[in-house]
């Protein structure tokens, strides 16, 4: 089954160059939506007009249904923003970029606002004139937060943790031996980019105490890389932690706030450890921690009581191949009670447990994922949560009652739901999207009801897209079988005119912890648009090891990757040469990252039904990879080492018959350029010819609106030379 929107000869052509300028063809849909503590305002940020990637603080006032700009970031900030090294890498591991107020906290009563602006920080107390500058020092502070009652600003500089008395601009150092390889209450490289910690500290509700961590890195490896930039080349020495060597010692402690002593946690005999995620309960007689062991087949929830240091296990989950970290943890207010994930029958479900550890019940069950716990509403014994109970490729939300039973749909129309609930889990705002709808934002009552608009981002005559709508290509969605008999979702774009055969273009990441195909806005969609529109099929499969489908859809990759990924895009392929209008010999494919891998893999192992392939800063060698997440899937590379040479693409160089295009960020530190540059002597060493770009100064992500309509136009000429006829 074909779906198009019908054909215009005087449509727009949708442009690389129209795709990366201001004004977003996806229109103005805020973003880090938040409802206010009090609940009478909704916050978020928003690109300008004029420069979509510098963003500026906004707010919508319930009750009058006003929308008015708080704070632009040009009054507050004017000139470019000179980020430390550790402030730019904590960026790229957040994934977030832009320029502007990129993040803000609300204090817990609803009466003040932080944000961090230029590597400072400004306070603003709701009914002030203007906003206070609380932080202004030539260091670039990182890791700001707000206490829980608002009374400190907390923030780490020069690898040491300050607090600030807001009302007296008292400034504390609470850590003092910090620097070189020490660094206290900051979260180390695996735990920022594998774990999705990006803090080592946190307030207790009362403010009296702050766990933090102590990080010691001189175990870890040192290794010396360079970052190429245009004009210079800078000699980086890192402590990157490859799969099989050592991690950090970590140690976690309770402070003092007013006196300033840490008692230490006994974290085990063990040292070879993670620390996963920490997190206080209610009333802040209790921390929690989540223990990982090494090999991560083993994750213990522990508690300590802050009165006596005492400890006991809450939890104790296994696997015989890893354990996916989560952050649904919940503590009731009952005091006695929490909520937590687990996926130990097979796929990501919420289960009631007593304080003391004992479970209660399961309050979800069956062949689908809970997402995140969004809410809980303690009065109506409510669960809200995100999952994929209807299908796959729709992310609802639903609630749950704290004795089990029956789960509601929450929200109503079929797509993509990202919602972000009030604190009292009345109200909830709603990021919704489909693949042909970019994301809109409405307010509703906690029954789903919508109360208010507060970015239609319709389509209209005035919608930046509206011009191209002529031309515009729904997806089709479409299942077909692995070779097990597992079903295996597709996305696939087909040009109008198929009055000849066509090229088709494989766009994939294949990798653990990502879903490409939902209906939803998605990466690249408009790029997609552009290539449709010259005449290519795009086609995205989800194989096997990729998300939401459950830990049993995951597995098949254990020690194994690189090899059913591959088996499954060649199914894909299979189905695609049964498309009357597809050219089984004009096939490529494109992918970054672990996509980048994946294209690789596809273009020497199954290089009979790929003809061209983009790779784009591709992992090469598991081996040159970081810890946590390679030993995850892989083991340790010390104990199952044909496994990783297995899952390298060097084995299989040799067998390159099409057209390969590699590039890589010069200055990448997660997917080290060292990938590539080995990868680019072996082939040169077969005599096999392939094509490279290669992009100075730029790290993983290979961002910058320049660089990304000539990544885009390198990527398409590509594919234009070699599959068009």
């Amino acid at each position: 089954m074909l779906a198009g929107l019908s054909f215009s000869a005087g449509a727009e052509k949708l442009s690389i160059e129209r795709i990366m300028a201001s004004p977003a063809l996806d229109g103005k849909a805020p973003r880090e939506l938040q409802v206010a503590p009090d609940g009478k305002r909704v916050t978020f940020i928003q690109g300008k007009q004029n420069d979509y990637e510098r963003y500026d603080l906004w707010e919508y006032h319930i009750e009058s249904g006003e929308t008015r700009l708080l704070f632009d970031a040009d009054d507050l900030h004017s000139g470019d923003e000179q980020l430390s090294d550790e402030e730019k890498a904590r960026r790229e591991r957040m994934r977030v970029y832009g320029s502007g107020i990129l993040s803000y906290q609300w204090s817990q009563d609803g009466t003040a606002l932080l944000f961090p602006l230029g590597g400072d920080a400004y306070y603003y107390k709701l009914g002030d004139k203007k906003a206070r500058q609380l932080l202004d020092t030539p260091e670039f502070e990182t890791d700001v937060k707000l206490s829980p009652k608002g009374n400190y600003l907390s923030f780490i500089r020069n690898q040491n943790l300050f607090i600030l008395d807001i009302a007296s601009g008292e400034e504390r150092q609470l850590t003092q031996e910090g620097g070189g390889n020490i660094k206290f209450a900051m979260a180390e490289f695996v735990a920022q980019e594998e774990m999705s910690r990006m803090t080592g500290y946190w307030w207790s509700p009362d403010e009296s105490h702050i766990a933090l961590t102590r990080v010691d890195e001189s175990p870890v490896l040192e290794i010396t890389r360079s970052e190429i930039y245009a004009d210079e080349i800078k000699t980086i020495t890192q402590r990157y932690p490859k799969a099989g060597t050592p991690n950090v010692l970590i140690d976690l402690g309770i402070m003092s706030v007013q006196s300033g002593k840490t008692r230490w946690l006994d974290l085990g005999e063990n040292k070879d450890i993670y620390l996963a995620r920490v997190a206080w309960n209610n009333d802040g007689s209790m921390l929690t921690y989540q223990w990982q062991s090494r090999n991560q087949q083993q994750l213990e929830l522990r508690a300590v009581s802050v009165k006596d240091m005492t400890q006991s296990i809450l939890v104790k989950e296994n696997s015989p191949t890893w354990i996916n970290l989560h952050d649904d943890l919940v503590f009731l207010k009952d005091n006695k009670h929490f909520i937590w994930a687990s996926e130990r029958d097979g796929y990501k479900h919420l289960y009631l447990y007593q304080l003391d550890g004992t479970l209660q019940k399961q309050l979800t069950a069956g062949s689908w994922i809970v997402d995140s716990i969004e809410a809980v509403d303690n009065t109506r014994r409510l669960v809200y949560f995100s999952g994929r109970k209807d299908t796959p490729l729709e992310r609802h939300l639903y609630a749950v009652s704290f004795d089990g039973g029956e789960i509601d749909r929450i929200s109503s129309r079929s797509g993509m739901h990202g919602v972000s609930f009030s604190k009292d889990a009345s109200v909830y705002v709603d990021r919704f999207s489909t693949a042909n709808t970019p994301p809109q934002v409405s307010l509703h009552s906690a029954d789903g009801s919508m109360l208010t608009w507060l970015e239609q981002n319709a389509i209209d005559d005035a919608h930046p897209l509206h011009k191209y709508q002529d031309e515009w290509v729904a997806p089709t969605f479409g299942s077909i079988k692995a070779d097990d008999g597992t079903d295996l979702y597709y996305r696939l774009y087909t040009p109008m005119d198929i009055s000849s055969k066509r090229p088709v273009i494989v766009y994939l990441y294949g990798g653990p912890g990502a879903q490409m195909v939902t209906n939803g806005w998605g990466r690249r969609g408009l790029l997609v648009q552009h290539w449709v529109s010259k005449g290519y099929v795009v086609f995205t499969l989800d194989n096997r090891g990729s998300e939401a489908r459950g830990k049993a859809f995951e597995d098949p990759l254990y020690q194994k990757m690189g090899h059913v990924e591959v088996d499954d895009q060649v199914a894909g392929v299979k189905f695609l040469r049964t498309l009357p209008y597809v050219d089984a010999q004009r096939i490529g494919v494109y992918g970054h990252s672990y996509g980048g891998y994946m294209a690789l893999m596809t273009m020497f192992r199954a290089n009979e039904y790929f003809q061209a392939g983009v790779a784009g800063a591709p992992v090469t060698d598991w081996r040159l990879y970081d810890t946590h997440y390679t030993e995850r899937y892989m083991g340790n590379p010390n104990e199952v080492d044909k496994a990783y040479t297995d899952a390298s693409v060097f084995p299989y160089a040799k067998d390159l018959k099409g057209d390969l295009l590699i590039y890589h960020g010069m200055a990448d530190d997660n997917v080290l350029f060292t990938h590539s540059t080995k990868l680019y002597k072996h082939l040169q060493d077969l005599a096999l010819p392939f094509e490279v770009m290669d992009y100075p100064g730029k790290k993983h992500s290979i961002r910058g609106k320049q660089t990304g309509i000539h990544l885009y136009h390198t990527i398409t000429n590509f594919f234009d030379r070699h599959l068009q006829p």
